[in-house]
């Protein structure tokens, strides 16, 4: 029998952006954490606990994944989620279970960059017309969520291969 794995698809918080900063240091600013720390909620309300965590190096996606006070999962930096395409993204994720081999991963958190999150959760939208894949298609700002569910293991995740279940975007006055 198959079983049904979550995957958490993130766009870090809103970032500042200091003078002579590289883009890779960017901090986040203080809406960032704010959103961050309301995304973290709404996952675990909606999700439920998130088993492990590929993260960007970034320091904002780092900073980010700490105030979404999620950061107690094991987790796994990877510098090919910054500024990674789709194929790059699902190629990470296709070794969750490598990478987290002492742990059981059925929900899976990925904290990463536009355009690669949300052209990642459209790829692996089995129906990308639904109500949900537009929107997603439409704008995927700061601290927003897609949580996709499949029956596939991590290491057979591919183009087509998810649902597209919610679509979140955190902010204070919701």
């Amino acid at each position: 029998m198959a079983t049904s794995r979550t995957l958490v698809l993130m766009r870090h918080g809103k970032s500042g952006y200091p003078d002579g900063v590289p883009d890779h240091e960017r901090p986040l600013a203080p809406r960032g954490e704010r959103e961050a720390g309301l995304a973290g909620a709404w996952i675990t309300e909606h999700v439920g606990r998130v088993d492990a965590v590929l993260c960007s190096t970034a320091l904002r996606t780092r900073e980010t994944l700490a105030a979404t006070g999620l950061g107690d999962a094991p987790t796994r930096f990877e510098r090919d989620i910054y500024g990674g395409s789709a194929d790059e993204i699902i190629d990470e994720i296709r070794l969750a279970d490598t990478y987290f081999d002492d742990v059981s991963v059925s929900t899976l958190l990925v904290v990463g960059h536009e355009p690669g999150i949300p052209w990642t959760a459209l790829e692996l939208a089995a129906d990308d017309d639904t109500d949900v894949a537009r929107e997603v298609r439409h704008r995927f700002p700061t601290s927003a969520i897609a949580v996709l569910t499949t029956e596939k293991t991590w290491a057979e995740i591919a183009a087509s291969s998810a649902t597209i279940t919610e679509f979140c975007i955190p902010r204070a006055d919701q």
